[in-house]
């Protein structure tokens, strides 16, 4: 009982050792699981919603519509739930200018379900579902009633219809046509579209490099007074997915297995039937045209016949009469009036060659005649005519239908298409990384500091550990006093650390990401084995420091610990030796030195604790200064060019000339850009990358015209990069990488998260869904995007080449022809504001797609959530600086206790004394902050290359007030913790301190 009471006596007087390793394991436990459970409760409401609203597995867009034939097929494919057939129609409408959007009929199977937030949802036609940020942008409210126009081209089905007219097949057993909504609209309800999760009314919105929104605005409409048979899209459910969480590999593993057995066999087969489809259509219209067209001739030459046998009549009565009159007249004239008597009563019988000169002597003789005949004659001469101009555009049409009608594209896309989804995925994922990492840093700071304080506390038992070996008691005993000290002190701050790790740090995140995204249902959640784990993770750590303590002492006899420490043998230092220095010194600054150098473990642990604290705010730091930059770096200093105009295949001329006209542009580059995918197979033959590296990213593939290659660095900065040690990466000089025939150019976003290298194979995938094995030639400076670059020639060499896998299945050979440069990149005039309102009207074009002013996104790229997250780490690593700091000067006040008793004895003032220890903690502090400060910058790197995420490389960067503002930080934490300890050092009795141990 008195080993017990003796205890707590010992641990109510280490009252601020228990404090500094509580409140240290108190951060690190809540810097592990904080930025954890916040990322997962994230994950895990979104999850539970987009369960609840049915979001597509799967989608799979046409760029012919989705005939029911289509639709059949999805639904026989392994694996799938469920298929809706989506219907939906791009219009615009006047709000403070020509606005669009998609307007989308709420599917009937329970797909893509909008949730509702105010008013009721729409069941009648004409009635509309808006988003909150139409209510907010337009200020109308439930009740307002809106026209809108359907666009002449609203979606890639009208083309086809517009082109092939009727295309009836025996799957529909009809006409497929575009669907068509109402144009009067009444707004009865505001809802939430599961596709899009960002916040309108939040302090940032989605930011314009990941959104992918080609409208305004979206309307959600019921099925009632919508027409057309013709599906714009088709939506699927993944038999399993639901039971997996979204933003899990597991399901991405099993909706990939759905979406590679529909880019098996069913996309070629039905991008193939469904093209014939088109072409059977447009035969058949031909036949019905020529068809209709002979009918027309047919009925015309009738009428010509007709009208020419009915002349021909007259003409012959005449030709008749005359030669009845002129043989009457002949016989009168001879000497047998019986002649002239037979005469009269018989017409005479005339020769052809008479006859048809007697009708071209009456023809030319009567003006109306002539008339007839040259009224008959023309009306022939167009009958032919036409009928020779129509046989020859019938036969033109016939010849062109093949061309006229491209290949059919299927897109077979899952949740990672779309804008909201990734950006929501990339953003948790990206904080969940650094919430992986920090932790790591803060154990080890952890771990030190409990080493320092434990090794102090029983340094000072020493006798009386001595004494309680001497009566019998074992060391696991004796030690056990402090092993449970620094546990219970581990297991409170943990458990401190947990409220705040569940509950604060997740509460401070999620009012951030409720700011960029709207996430209804969420809530906190505790997760007990994660947080069982964490405060195990210190609790070994800060256990495993005193048990090294406390066997650094109880290896010695009972004998030796019952006497006082042999002071540590003098010896002199470096700066000793320097006598130039050492002799100008005064006498305190003497001891100053000797007692920092001297103390070799003192001067480790403090140096390195505050190295380490000046480190992560460095980290934090460099980090939101990396984000900052971003923007600037990719859109100022590597893309080179203004602009960048995208255009479809068939609209690349029309959009070309626009351009032209309007005599913006300075220098311009023709390219064609395609989306696709890059590709590495894991494999261990160095081939493809890192050994055993697999994954995929998606690409903007830039095919560049053979005669124009060298034109490229003009608008694209290349640099060559190589990776380095840690994760970093070493730049080229500009302009020393060139575009070749050899291979392609990866972006270094791409190849940095698939570990791809100069010299690697890659598998790249076009816009047509045509895969070919490519050589990576070099990787590029690139730091948003992922851009692959390829010469004219290579690109027709990978997707052309008859090897290339799938190539016969998609394109046939009247197919392989010249590349169709759909986009420009362009230098324009003009400034930052005057670029960009210039592409916002470019995409008003009816030619132009996608038009995107540099400028703009350059002054538009923002990332909030990473800022308040660094913001959190910043402050959580300011917290474990002041506890270190505090923890490292008690530390060495009680470790010097008689050593001030003797200075004050001699005469030193407080302030002398305060003076004498603090001069040597701002020292240490300032070699800490020295030395951290650069580890601070390497340690930054190395989380930094951890994000990973899509589409982004981050290229470390460091301003120099982000150094000035952690050495500030550290030095003022530095200054404050002296405020704490001169306290103690007034305390300090001189006769008490120096009375002998013995």
């Amino acid at each position: 009982m008195a080993f017990v009471k003796d205890m707590l006596r010992m641990w109510a007087h280490s009252w601020k050792r228990f404090i500094s390793i509580a409140m240290i394991t108190l951060l690190g436990v809540a810097v592990l699981t904080g930025i954890y459970a916040g990322c997962r409760d994230a994950f895990r409401s979104t999850d539970r919603f987009f369960d609840a609203q049915g979001l597509h597995d799967v989608q799979v867009l046409s760029t012919a519509g989705l005939s029911n034939g289509d639709i059949a097929a999805l639904r026989k494919v392994n694996g799938v739930a469920k298929v809706q057939a989506e219907r939906s129609q791009e219009v615009t409408f006047d709000l403070d200018g020509r606005k669009s959007a998609t307007m989308q009929e709420i599917g009937t199977d329970g797909i893509d379900q909008p949730y509702l937030q105010e008013g009721r949802m729409p069941k009648k036609a004409g009635e509309i579902a808006v988003t909150r940020k139409f209510i907010r942008d337009s200020g109308k409210r439930i009740g307002s009633r809106l026209t809108v126009t359907p666009e002449s081209a609203s979606s890639d089905t009208s083309d086809t219809n517009d082109t092939n007219g009727a295309d009836g097949t025996n799957e529909t057993n009809g006409t497929d046509e575009a669907p068509s909504f109402p144009t009067k609209l009444t707004i009865v309800g505001v809802v939430l579209d599961p596709q899009n999760l960002s916040n309108p009314d939040g302090y940032s919105a989605m930011t314009s490099f990941r959104s992918t929104a080609t409208t305004d605005y979206t309307f959600f409409a019921p099925s009632d007074g919508v027409t057309g048979t013709l599906c714009t899209s088709a939506t699927l459910l993944v038999k399993g997915a639901a039971a997996e969480s979204t933003f899990d590999e597991s399901y991405e593993n099993t909706v990939k297995q759905v979406t590679d057995r529909i880019d098996g066999t069913v996309k070629t087969d039905r991008q193939k039937a469904r093209r014939q489809e088109l072409l059977d259509a447009g035969n058949r219209k031909i036949v019905d045209a020529r068809a209709e067209a002979d009918k027309k001739f047919a009925d015309a030459q009738s009428q010509i016949d007709a009208n020419r046998q009915q002349f021909n009549q007259q003409v012959d009565q005449i030709v008749s009469m005359q030669a009845g009159a002129a043989a009457a007249g002949a016989a009168a004239n001879g000497a047998n009036a019986g002649a002239a008597a037979a005469a009269g009563a018989t017409t005479p019988q005339l020769d052809e060659t008479t006859r048809e000169t007697m009708r071209e002597t009456i023809i030319a003789a009567s003006p109306e005649l002539t008339q007839a005949k040259q009224q008959l004659d023309q009306a022939q001469s167009q009958l032919n005519e036409q009928k020779a101009s129509t046989e020859q555009t019938l036969k033109t049409k016939e010849n062109e239908l093949k061309t006229s009608i491209p290949q059919v594209r299927w897109y077979v896309q899952d949740r990672q298409s779309l804008g909201g989804f990734s950006a929501l995925k990339s953003d948790l994922d990206s904080i969940q990384s650094l919430g992986n990492a920090f932790p790591i840093v803060f154990l080890l700071v952890a771990v030190m500091m409990s080493l320092t304080a434990m090794a102090r506390m029983v340094e000072e038992d020493r006798s009386l550990i001595g004494t309680y070996v001497g009566l019998g008691y074992g060391r696991l005993a004796v030690a056990s006093r402090y092993l449970l000290f620094a546990l219970l002190a581990c297991l409170i701050g943990g458990g401190l650390g947990l409220i705040a790790g569940f509950l604060g740090i997740p509460a401070f995140l999620l009012v951030v990401l409720q700011g960029m995204y709207v996430m209804p249902g969420l809530r906190l959640e505790y997760d007990w084995l994660y947080g069982s784990l964490g405060i195990a993770l210190f609790v070994v750590g800060v256990l495993a420091a005193t048990i090294y303590a406390c066997v650094q002492e109880m290896r010695q006899t009972p004998a030796s610990l019952l006497r006082p420490k042999a002071p540590r043998a003098g010896s002199r230092i470096l700066l000793e030796r320097i006598r130039p220095v050492w002799n100008r010194m005064g006498f305190l600054s003497k001891v100053t030195a000797r007692n920092i150098f001297r103390f070799k473990s003192r001067l480790i642990m403090t140096v390195g604790g505050v190295a380490g604290c000046t480190a992560l705010i460095v980290c934090g730091l460099a980090i939101n200064d990396t984000v900052a930059d971003l923007g600037i770096k990719q859109y100022r200093d590597i893309y080179q060019y203004d602009l960048m105009v995208v255009s479809d295949d068939s609209d690349a001329s029309a959009m070309r000339t626009k351009v032209a006209s309007d005599g913006r542009v300075t220098s311009s580059l023709d390219v064609r850009i395609e989306s696709g995918d890059l590709t590495v197979a894991g494999s261990g033959d160095g081939d493809s990358g890192k050994a055993g590296s697999s994954g995929s990213e998606s690409i903007q593939l830039v095919a560049v015209p053979e005669k124009h290659l060298s034109d490229l660095g003009e608008m694209v900065t290349l640099q060559p990069v190589s990776s380095g040690i840690l994760g970093t990466s070493g730049v080229g000089k500009t302009g020393s990488l060139k575009l070749d025939d050899d291979g392609v150019i990866v972006a270094q976003s791409a190849a940095s998260a698939l570990g791809v290298k100069a010299g690697s194979k890659v598998r790249l995938t076009n816009g047509d869904g045509v895969q070919a094995t490519a050589k990576v030639s070099a990787v590029n400076r690139n730091l948003i995007g992922s851009d692959v670059y390829v010469s004219e020639t290579y690109y027709a060499k990978l997707f052309d080449s008859k090897d290339a896998k799938n190539t016969k299945n998609s394109k046939s050979s009247e197919d392989s022809e010249a590349l169709t440069w759909n986009a420009m990149l362009a230098k324009l005039s003009g400034s930052d504001t005057s670029q960009t309102d210039y592409a916002e009207s470019l995409e008003e074009d009816s030619s132009v797609m996608k038009a995107v002013s540099c400028a703009h996104m350059a002054d538009s790229f923002k990332f909030d959530l990473m800022g308040a997250v660094v913001a959190l780490i910043v402050a959580l690593a300011g917290g474990l600086a002041l506890v270190v700091l505090f923890t490292l000067a008690n530390t060495n006040v009680s470790e010097r206790v008689r050593e001030m008793a003797t200075l004050k004895v001699l005469g030193f003032f407080d302030r002398e004394v305060h003076h004498y220890v603090n001069r040597e903690m701002m020292i240490l502090t300032v070699m800490g902050v020295i030395l951290g400060l650069p580890l601070g910058r390497l340690v930054g790197g190395m989380l930094t290359m951890a994000l990973n995420m899509p589409s982004l490389y981050f290229e470390v960067e460091v301003k120099p007030l982000s150094y000035v503002i952690a050495a500030v930080a550290t030095m003022a934490f530095a200054l404050l913790v002296q405020l704490f300890v001169n306290p103690v050092l007034d305390r300090i009795d001189p006769i008490s301190s120096l009375k002998s141990v013995e």
